[in-house]
């Protein structure tokens, strides 16, 4: 017999970096998961991903306080800010995209840059083709303030 699914959480963890610290700890603790279990196993299954890259995961926690994790590809706008090469700034170490998207590029990326990016996100987009997933990536470099050339 299946387990009985009581819900479930998505939460923006940061590759081999998860803690008991908030965001994690309150949202774990608050449900009754063992917080513990959720690093160590987050830790180990985000071990392909480069350290400090945002991973969206999603998290079904069952009736008996068990919980299954589901991780996703990093966010288009941390891959392609990560293209142009963009530093991060600021206290919280973030990349920028431009302050005004459109009128000021903050850097630029290739069609082949493109192409990778919407190949590393085909699984999460909502797209039946390689040439659709680039059009979604290119709406959101738009929307950074990225320049795509060539």
């Amino acid at each position: 017999m299946a387990k009985k699914i009581m819900g479930s959480l998505k939460l923006m963890v940061k590759a081999q970096q998860a803690n008991p610290s908030p965001p994690v700890g309150p949202a774990l603790g608050q449900r009754g998961l063992n917080i513990m279990a959720f690093t160590k196993e987050f830790n180990a299954k985000s071990a392909d991903f480069v350290p400090g890259t945002p991973i969206p995961t999603v998290i079904t926690y069952y009736q008996d306080k068990s919980f299954s994790l589901e991780l996703k590809t990093p966010p288009a706008s941390f891959l392609i800010k990560e293209a142009a090469g963009l530093k991060p700034v600021g206290k919280r170490n973030r990349t920028k995209g431009s302050a005004k998207p459109g009128r000021e590029p903050a850097g630029s990326i290739s069609v082949a840059q493109v192409r990778k990016i919407a190949e590393t996100k085909m699984k999460d987009l909502n797209a039946n083709s390689v040439e659709a997933a680039m059009q979604i990536i290119l709406g959101s470099a738009k929307s950074c303030g990225i320049e795509v050339k060539g």
